[in-house]
């Protein structure tokens, strides 16, 4: 849990959208809003990752969506024969170079003590901020939630301050022209003394050499908190320098997934939102990608929230596939979502597609794949699991409750798709571009193979259906040879790379082209020779809320018979409700 901010905070303003900001020991700032830190003095922690002065600046992106970020300051660590007036020369130098002005040096100064954190924050602008807050629906991503609580009235009958309202210090004011707004603590994130357990558990055993390199699986029904406890484990690893084969502090996960995109290691488009009409393609899509997996540094898997019934099976069948070293298994505390994942019960209970020890049927698979992947001890029985269990049980508001959740998943999938979009825009250029005014690329029917992977479509109907769609960048190892114009159709989907998406703007007939707007790099590009499409859509405000759009909006019409097959209307997505905090969102 993150110690309350409240007394002693300092925060003076250094320039024009930048402010430094005092930290005694063990205290925190808990915010809303974007902006950019750096150290200058000590070492802070952001989501369970130690920035310190040496590092790099570090983007912080903390909308409503998801629990608000919190700056704590860490302990210090130098020598105790340190001279205090030496460590002051250094804070007051560090803010110096960074041109903090003076009257800002001297007032932080005044209250500086060697056991304190000096940060630098500034106005954070980037090209994806700028596009996400072009779009109406999310022109007010990163301002505070809306309160809808009764506010609290005061023994002399005057209105009091709710915990979520915004402060109005003068303190306050200074961070709120960097942008961001300062909150309650219980905004931010909680961490239970079974998870604060789990998280040194597992970090140690990365660290201990002779025991291998872990592979870490977390488990539990949705909105219980498996995303966030992953970043949080893999932001304590970069403090190690035991995650991505990197150095200490190169990269962090700062903010929620939509903000901190980056192109993987191993990708494969699955083209759906859950693999429920489609299990099999699933472990295929699974057994492929771990094929890639090296065991030079700790492997985190998370897993699907769907952990009810044909769910489970497919779990217990991830677990026996993957082998993991360690299962975290997050759960309320009357397990009311899932049984223990226990080696012993694992080991008993049927998947969906392999048996327990004493099943007699169950569907059948080859698992020859799966088999190849464990070591020199591969002869092992691939149903007798031998993993290390560990418990947690999230003690935040409305763990594990989904329809209670801040925001609908579906939202956030559409966030993840429009910070996607953002790389589209130039990063020198102030304005944001709409993505109909961006050269798209041309890509000869022939040149690439089309599969449309959720459903069958007939070939005369295949161009309706790829036109105005997002699709998968892929590479398959088979060569394209078509002796027509195109296009070339795959019978079957296909289990291969993927190398980043895009979309088709539109679809020359005349000239046999698809016009593709993507961010994905001229180089990778080259190696793409595979168009699938799936039943993923493109959010609704970038047909209908961007700017520059005059007269009829194309792909988008009232004039329909919604009789027809596959028709539908696009449906408003309003706000979703918590109990106390809405955040607007209307892709209409």
């Amino acid at each position: 849990m993150v110690p309350p901010g409240g007394a002693g905070l300092t925060a003076v303003e250094a320039a024009e959208g930048a402010a430094v900001l005092l930290l005694g020991p063990q205290q925190a700032l808990t915010f809303s809003g974007k902006c950019r830190l750096t150290c200058l003095y000590g070492a802070v922690r952001v989501l369970g990752f130690a920035v310190e002065p040496h590092q790099p600046p570090l983007p912080l992106l903390s909308p409503p969506t998801h629990c608000a970020l919190s700056l704590e300051a860490l302990p210090a660590a130098r020598a105790s024969h340190a001279d205090p007036r030496q460590l002051r020369t250094a804070a007051r130098s560090a803010m110096r170079a960074h041109r903090v002005r003076r009257q800002a040096r001297v007032k932080v100064m005044a209250r500086f003590s060697p056991e304190c954190a000096v940060v630098l924050l500034e106005h954070l602008d980037t090209a994806v901020t700028r596009f996400l807050l072009s779009l109406p629906p999310l022109c007010r991503l990163f301002e505070p939630p809306v309160s809808r609580a009764p506010t609290p009235r005061r023994p002399d009958g005057r209105r009091a301050q709710s915990e979520d309202e915004p402060d109005v210090t003068a303190e306050a004011a200074v961070l709120a022209a960097v942008g961001i707004v300062p909150c309650s603590p219980e905004r931010g994130l909680l961490l239970s003394d079974s998870t604060l357990r789990a998280l040194q558990e597992l970090v140690r055993v990365c660290c201990v050499e002779d025991e291998g390199v872990p592979v870490i699986m977390v488990c539990g029904p949705k909105s219980i908190g498996k995303s966030t406890f992953n970043r949080y484990l893999i932001n304590l690893l970069l403090n190690q320098g035991k995650a991505c084969g990197s150095a200490r502090g190169v990269l962090s996960f700062s903010g929620p997934p939509f903000t901190h995109q980056r192109t993987p290691c191993k990708m494969v488009y699955y083209g759906q939102t859950s693999c429920e009409q489609d299990t099999e393609r699933y472990i295929d899509v699974v057994k492929y990608v771990f094929s890639s997996y090296r065991k030079e540094v700790p492997l985190v898997i998370n897993t699907m929230g769907w952990v009810k019934g044909e769910g489970l099976l497919l779990l217990t069948d991830m677990i026996r596939l993957l082998s993991p070293t360690h299962v975290v298994q997050m759960d309320v505390y009357d397990w009311k979502a899932m049984a223990p994942l226990t080696p012993e019960n694992v080991h008993l209970a049927p998947g969906l597609y392999t048996k327990g020890k004493q099943q007699a049927k169950g569907k059948r698979m080859d698992l020859s794949a799966a088999e190849s992947w464990k070591g020199s001890e591969g002869e092992e029985d691939a149903s007798a699991p031998e993993y290390k269990l560990l418990y947690i049980h999230p003690e935040f508001p409305r763990a594990g409750a989904a329809g209670e959740a801040r925001v609908h998943s579906s939202i956030l999938r559409d966030m993840s798709i429009l910070g996607y979009l953002g790389q589209l825009q130039p990063p020198d250029v102030a304005s944001v571009l709409p993505l109909h005014s961006l050269v798209p690329y041309q890509v000869p029917f022939n040149a690439v193979a089309l599969r449309v992977i959720h459903t069958d479509v007939a070939p005369t109907n295949i161009m309706y259906a790829v036109n105005a769609s997002w699709v998968g960048l892929c590479r398959i190892p088979e060569e394209i040879r078509c002796q027509s114009a195109g296009p070339v159709l795959l019978t079957q989907t296909p289990i291969c790379d993927c190398l980043g998406f895009g979309i088709v703007r539109g679809v020359d007939m005349e000239k046999h082209l698809y016009h593709i707007l993507t961010p994905v790099p001229p180089e990778s590009l080259r190696t793409v020779n595979c168009l699938l499409l799936g039943n993923i859509a493109i959010p609704n405000c970038i047909f209908v809320s961007q700017e520059g759009i005059e007269g009829e909006i194309p792909y988008v019409t009232s004039d329909y018979n919604y009789s027809i097959l596959g028709s539908g209307k696009l449906r408003k997505k309003k706000h979703f409700k918590k109990r106390e905090h809405t955040f607007q969102c209307d892709y209409t």
